[in-house]
């Protein structure tokens, strides 16, 4: 499959939310993923404003991704909140070079092994609902053509988002976001509890649910919930 078949195939992926079992988090988490097989980065991770306008870590490609946007949350600092900040696309960031503009986070990113990072809004006209980070072990640069490719995975996410909302009529976008948000809690509590009952690590267990989930056309949150009932064993989310 040829490049441009491949960027088709990912478009009409992430634009296909009309379907009854459309899940937020499975579909955010997709955009991290492309993202960061299309944009040269080793982890990309996606946080949202929920209904009081506080931001929160829902998707993201690695544990250590995860961490690092939460740091970014907890300490004010980075390139993902000033991209949420100003509705622009954060770049090209050499983190060694960073350390005056973002001390706390350029320390927590060079400790972890990240040499740069990249941050594109996710927006409608002026509407800023959330931000994506793009995070890369070596000292990766965006093209303007690449730029222009994570915006418009960025935007296409962002209207699907909506477009899922309108044709459900369910409300206010902030409402469908705050349900990716509840999901992201389920799914971390099954995290613990197969890392606690089956020692496997945190990002193999959301790969295991998320699978499970496409296998059997069930939500990522209701697999996450037989996991913490203890319903679903790690066995049974391995079974073909």
């Amino acid at each position: 499959m040829s490049a441009e078949q491949r960027l088709t195939e990912v478009f009409v992926e992430l634009a296909d939310t009309l379907v009854d079992e459309f899940d937020a988090l499975d579909f955010l988490s997709t955009l991290t993923e492309r993202s960061v097989e299309f944009l040269h980065a080793d982890a990309a991770g996606v946080i949202l404003s929920d209904l009081r306008g506080s931001l929160h870590v829902v998707a993201s490609t690695s544990d250590q991704a995860q961490i690092l946007e939460l740091f970014e949350l907890q300490n004010d600092e980075g390139p993902c909140l000033d991209c949420f900040n100003s509705g622009r696309a954060v770049v090209n960031v050499a983190i060694a070079e960073a350390r005056s503009r973002w001390p706390r986070f350029t320390a927590a990113a060079t400790e972890v092994g990240y040499s740069s990072a990249h941050a594109i809004p996710l927006h409608l006209r002026d509407s800023v609902v959330g931000a994506m980070n793009l995070f890369c072990v070596s000292a990766s640069r965006l093209s303007e053509e690449d730029v222009a490719l994570g915006q418009a995975l960025a935007d296409i996410a962002t209207i699907g988002l909506l477009q899922e909302r309108a044709v459900r009529q369910s409300g206010l976008i902030a409402e469908q976001l705050q349900t990716a948000l509840n999901s992201r809690i389920l799914v971390e509590q099954a995290k613990g509890v197969l890392l606690a009952s089956a020692g496997i690590d945190v990002d193999q267990a959301f790969h295991l649910m998320r699978d499970y989930s496409r296998r059997n056309n069930q939500p990522v949150k209701t697999v996450a919930q037989g996991v913490i009932n203890r319903v679903l064993t790690v066995d049974q989310l391995r079974r073909p």
